[in-house]
């Protein structure tokens, strides 16, 4: 554990470090977020933060490659190195993106060129914990994990709307994420605790921390799509390093939930990223647009229009996203009426911070600049 940690504030002290230098970079390539009518900041200001968190998690990479305890993931294995590849490819593309505003076309070419290098290294599904071990064929292996891949980058990258809302989120989930392939990698080996998995997330979070005091608000630099999107290749090849690698149901014996929960876990940690994905998509075809149609109707939007100012609603977005993942972890430590009862009281808390109509009431009178009125 003392080894992810240390990895994780490296990820972050190089993160938090390099931002400033990347946030001139970006003015003087005029990598800059112009205000649009769909957009909720007021002011221009500088993207690519992307490839701030790229060097933080870069570094981890490096130096994790060089200690004892993990450079069997490297020696083993070409995995790591092909996730940090694609993770430049993505991070580059999201660059370009940043600085250039590249078509739908290209960055979905793009994100599939990165998912398709992934499998070809080998970082792919080839197994679903369901109901014991299923093996996929190789063509369903390839088409589900570039699916997985794509759908992940894209659903962090729709969330990423207001000041700290992404990178909190990520960070949020990929803590449960950690402690999950962490604990499966014990219960699987009483002697070596190393995990790609953990690596990878541990990276993440570090990559998340360390732009956070660089994003919260007023935001001095977005991550913009060069950091939506490698944060989003991150969770998925963590997800795709973890599930079939390692029986779930030592954890629980033949628990069903045990079986399912590698799956479950990663759709929780981006059930909010997910959920504006999904809903958006939606939205967009029905109205005869394309789904990669920018509009003003996510998530990050409508607790706007009920009256949240801008820091309330990224700290209910939160909430969203702690009581979920919490709530699917605590199954593998604690009892079921225990876990009900947290299930119970943390939606109940999350519903009363997203419809409070005292809040609403009180915004409206107070007219604050910081509140879109519906």
């Amino acid at each position: 554990m003392r080894v992810y940690l240390f990895l994780l504030l490296l990820s972050a002290a190089v993160a938090y470090l390099t931002t400033p230098a990347v946030r001139l970079l970006a003015r003087r390539a005029g990598a800059m977020t112009a205000v649009r009518d769909r957009d909720v900041h007021d002011a221009v200001t500088p993207r690519l933060g992307g490839v701030a968190m790229f060097a933080g998690v870069a570094c981890a990479m490096f130096i994790a490659s060089n200690i004892p305890f993990l450079e069997g993931l490297f020696r083993d294995s070409r995995q790591p190195w092909a996730i940090l590849a694609a993770a430049a490819l993505v991070c580059a593309l999201g660059a370009a993106d940043d600085r250039w505003d590249l078509d739908w076309v290209t960055k979905l070419a793009g994100q599939v060129l990165a998912a398709l290098l992934l499998a070809w290294q080998g970082v792919s599904l080839v197994t679903l914990p369901i109901n014991g071990v299923t093996v996929l064929s190789g063509h369903s292996s390839l088409i589900l994990t570039v699916l997985v891949v794509v759908v992940c980058m894209n659903a962090v990258n729709f969330v990423d709307g207001l000041d700290g809302l992404a990178a909190g989120v990520m960070a949020i989930g990929g803590t449960a994420f950690f402690l999950y392939a962490y604990i499966l990698t014990r219960g699987a080996s009483a002697t070596d605790y190393s995990s790609l998995a953990a690596l990878l997330t541990a990276a993440m979070i570090g990559a998340c921390v360390g732009f956070l005091p660089h994003n919260l608000y007023r935001a001095r630099i977005f991550m913009g799509d060069s950091g939506s999107m490698l944060l989003g290749l991150l969770l998925a090849a963590s997800t795709i390093a973890v599930t079939g690698q390692v029986d779930p149901a030592r954890l629980s014996g033949a628990d069903i939930f045990g079986q399912f929960l590698p799956i479950l876990l990663p759709i929780g940690v981006m059930v909010i990223p997910f959920l504006d994905f999904a809903l958006a998509v939606v939205r967009r075809i029905g109205s005869g647009r394309s789904p990669f149609h920018a509009d003003k109707s996510h998530l990050h939007h409508r607790l706007l229009s009920l009256g949240h100012s801008k820091r309330t609603a990224v700290l209910i977005m939160y909430t969203w996203t702690v009581v979920v993942c919490i709530g699917l972890l605590l199954p593998l430590v604690l009892p079921t009426r225990t876990v009900v009862l947290f299930w119970v009281c943390g939606l109940l808390l999350a519903v009363l911070m997203t419809f409070d109509p005292l809040r609403w009431r009180s915004a409206r009178h107070r007219k604050d600049p910081d509140v879109l009125s519906p």
